[in-house]
């Protein structure tokens, strides 16, 4: 929060975010669970299908591969068509596929469902990011991103307990596996919000009825006063875009980023497993506690990255605070409750990240820009998301374990962290003579 906010703009900002964040966060808590949910399905799903851990690998990165085709042209869609129609079709499309994920029984099946998941679900996140930007102004940004994107540590919290309660309670139920009842329980809620989004949200401030003539007006001319970022770019065109080094860069992180979260999303319960840890409600359990400290980080490292205004040192602490869990893991062997707080301190910086990096994102894009670059960055690292399944897997086969997966992630936010130290330095100003 900004010290120079008076009390009038505190309640304008609160109006906002009670209207609009916790039906954006319910959005992203079902699309993160139809996302992961896969990873406990799993568990069944090759004992019934026979899929091997290959099989299940590819199809989990199939997802992003979806993703990435289709994230751009649903921005650039909800510029022109407004957050309501664009977040009925989203959801209600991607709803539909997940709960079709119930009927597989091919590896192709498999594949082809999990590409259209990706496909219709691709523009949420960076149309959700994108319509904060309508409404928070820099100073307040990471937090409300940060608030936004607790959906997927909810989502996380959740996944476990619910997932295994249903997997081992429904098992059975109506001839169907358990595995089966979790994709049709978890897919269903998509539609139904999608319906209260075009209800409820509009598209920009102007059109909200619940503001008043003056707290429109207030919230534009604040919005208008912009600070100029010492990183800021200044794109004329798609051209110049297309042609910033640094925007690749800051691409580049996102690809790591998003590597390292799914790798830990994806095999965290078979992590869990490998500690001795066989029940799949105490798997469930064991799921959920490393998501507490999560909220945590993401929460403090947000809040102090706004009251600072500073971006590139919070998010590489909170890298490097990713890489001591990861590190602790590996020198844990196996030994359950080591493990765990390596676990939990991993999920912290993983978590923490993300809120950070969209703010540098988007204080750093042109508005002519933001809408492309936003879709652009977050469509380039689900490349990450689509790789580091199969790269994962392959390193636990070869290796018999996942020590080697789990350096791999460590690394992956070493680099992440050098990248965006190097890239989002502060420009030197240059100054001209009269």
């Amino acid at each position: 929060m900004n010290r120079s906010e008076t009390a009038d703009d505190r309640k304008l900002y609160r109006k906002i975010g009670w209207r609009i964040m916790p039906l954006l966060m319910a959005a992203y808590v079902v699309a993160f669970l139809d996302r992961i949910n896969v990873g406990y399905a799993q568990l069944q799903m090759k004992e019934t299908l026979a899929f091997s851990d290959a099989v299940y690998a590819l199809g989990a990165g199939i997802f992003f591969i979806g993703y990435l085709l289709f994230e751009v042209p649903s921005n650039l869609m909800l510029e022109k068509i407004g957050v309501r129609k664009t977040l009925l079709r989203i959801m209600v499309c991607w709803g539909v596929v997940a709960m079709a994920m119930m009927f597989v029984q091919t590896p192709t099946q498999f594949y082809v469902l999990r590409f259209l998941l990706g496909a219709f679900e691709a523009g949420f996140t960076p149309g959700a990011l994108l319509y904060l930007t309508f409404w928070y102004p820099p100073a307040r940004r990471a937090g409300m991103i940060a608030v936004f994107l607790l959906g997927a540590i909810f989502a996380s919290l959740i996944a476990g307990p619910l997932s295994g309660a249903i997997m081992k309670f429904l098992d059975g139920f109506n001839g169907w596996h358990g595995w089966q009842w979790l994709f049709l329980v978890q897919g269903l809620p998509a539609p139904l919000l999608g319906l209260v989004a075009w209800r409820v949200l509009v598209d920009r401030p102007e059109q909200a009825t619940w503001l008043s003539a003056e707290e429109k007006t207030r919230l534009r001319a604040q919005l208008d006063a912009e600070q100029q970022s010492s990183l800021k770019a200044s794109h004329a065109s798609l051209r110049d875009l297309f042609g910033d080094a640094k925007f690749w860069a800051l691409s580049l992180v996102y690809v790591l980023m998003v590597a390292g979260t799914y790798a830990m999303a994806f095999w965290t319960p078979t992590l869990i497993r490998s500690w001795g840890v066989s029940d799949l409600m105490e798997i469930g359990i064991y799921a959920t506690l490393p998501q507490l400290c999560a909220v945590a980080g993401v929460l403090l490292l947000s809040r102090s990255s706004d009251r600072l205004r500073e971006r590139r040192w919070h998010f590489s602490s909170g890298a490097l605070v990713a890489a001591c869990g990861l590190a602790i893991i590996v020198l844990a062997q196996g030994q359950l409750g080591v493990s765990l707080l390596g676990l939990c301190l991993a999920m912290l910086g993983i978590a923490s990240v993300p809120p950070v990096f969209f703010a540098l994102v988007s204080e750093y894009l042109p508005r002519p820009s933001v809408a492309v670059g936003i879709a652009l960055v977050s469509s380039i690292g689900n490349l990450g998301g689509a790789v580091i399944p199969s790269l994962t897997s392959a390193l636990n086969t070869a290796s018999g374990g996942t020590t080697y997966s789990l350096f791999l992630v460590m690394g992956l936010y070493l680099l992440a962290s050098a990248i965006v130290l190097r890239v989002a330095r502060p420009a030197v100003p240059t100054y001209q003579s009269a």
